[in-house]
């Protein structure tokens, strides 16, 4: 593995991973159907890596930690912000979101891809998006983004989310937490820092630590 999984990446499970330990009754099923984890924000434990099972609704979600050795591949937003969704679900409207956001990040120059439903059913194949969801992207941010250009790619984005009839939710990912970028838009005012040992606000993001 070039890298550690980082937040949001799915992990594919090898064949032969053992069960997670305490899992409610619908994680087996869950992972028969679709062997697929994201890895969480989280301190790791020891080598195990800190991961997320989801199920058929929203309230089944399971966290869980995974060793090294049972990942079978790893599928980063990056990845998957190019690969297309079953020809007969490609109108959803967050799929339809998904494409039209592609040239407005791009022309900012950021790496970015689809998390949350949208990049689960892109990696697995397995239909998690529905007509009411919203999008979820995440933006790497490793320097810092100006607040100018936080803005106006906002604005942007949100258009775009209206012209689809649907939601977007945009994480920025800097080196060590994330944040939502409709919050950091608004210029003065301190957003909310997700960290691995928990939330803090801060004005610049990646001057905390």
């Amino acid at each position: 593995m070039e890298r550690a999984p980082r937040p949001h990446d799915l992990l594919r499970l090898a064949p032969g991973a053992p069960p997670f330990t305490d899992a409610p009754a619908w994680v087996a099923p869950a992972l028969s159907r679709a062997p697929f984890v994201v890895v969480r924000r989280a301190p790791r434990s020891g080598d195990a890596i800190a991961v997320g099972v989801r199920g058929g609704v929203r309230s089944e979600r399971f966290g869980a930690w995974l060793e090294p050795r049972w990942i079978g591949e790893v599928f980063t937003p990056e990845n998957l912000r190019t690969r297309a969704p079953d020809s007969a679900r490609a109108s959803l409207p967050a799929f339809v979101l998904l494409r039209a956001v592609a040239p407005i990040i791009d022309a900012h120059g950021l790496d970015w891809g689809p998390a949350g439903s949208a990049g689960f059913e892109l990696a697995s194949a397995t239909p998690a998006i529905t007509p009411a969801s919203d999008l979820d992207i995440v933006v790497r941010a490793p320097v810092p983004l100006p607040r100018d250009a936080a803005s106006s790619l906002s604005d942007a984005l949100s258009r775009a989310a209206q012209s689809a009839d649907t939601r977007i939710d945009v994480q920025v990912e800097t080196p060590d937490a994330a944040f939502s970028l409709a919050e950091f838009a608004r210029a003065g005012v301190r957003v909310m820092l997700r960290h691995a040992d928990g939330p803090r606000l801060a004005i610049d993001p990646w001057a905390a630590t």
